[in-house]
């Protein structure tokens, strides 16, 4: 089992920037992949970003060029970065992780607001 506590989001203006953390405990030495999802009003989950534990990561397009994904493997912490951000951007953004037997988590989400 592996429990995850988000921090960061809140409401920021347009083109400003926001930071996300997230500290998994209980079998991390388990833990493959770690990331952020979100999920907007009315639509579904969709990827942000993820990094594996070697420092492989994968962005979502519309993150691409905007956003920074980190982890630190012996914290087991997994940290967003985000900038330029939008009204689009909008939504409950979840951390996320895989472990090594294809198990997944999720955190109880932090809201991120955008204002234009």
């Amino acid at each position: 089992q592996v429990q995850l506590v988000e921090s960061g989001g809140g409401l920021v203006q347009a083109g400003g920037s926001l930071t996300l953390s997230c500290a998994a405990s209980g079998s991390i030495r388990s833990i493959s992949v770690m990331g952020w999802y979100r999920q907007a009003p009315g639509k579904r989950r969709e990827l942000v970003a993820t990094i594996r534990s070697g420092g492989s990561t994968n962005y979502a397009d519309f993150v691409k060029g905007r956003g920074t994904v980190s982890r630190d493997n012996a914290k087991a912490t997994v940290t967003l970065q985000m900038n330029n951000l939008k009204p689009e951007d909008t939504a409950v953004y979840y951390c996320y992780t895989l472990t090594q037997s294809i198990e997944t988590y999720w955190g109880q989400g932090t809201q991120v607001t955008v204002s234009s």
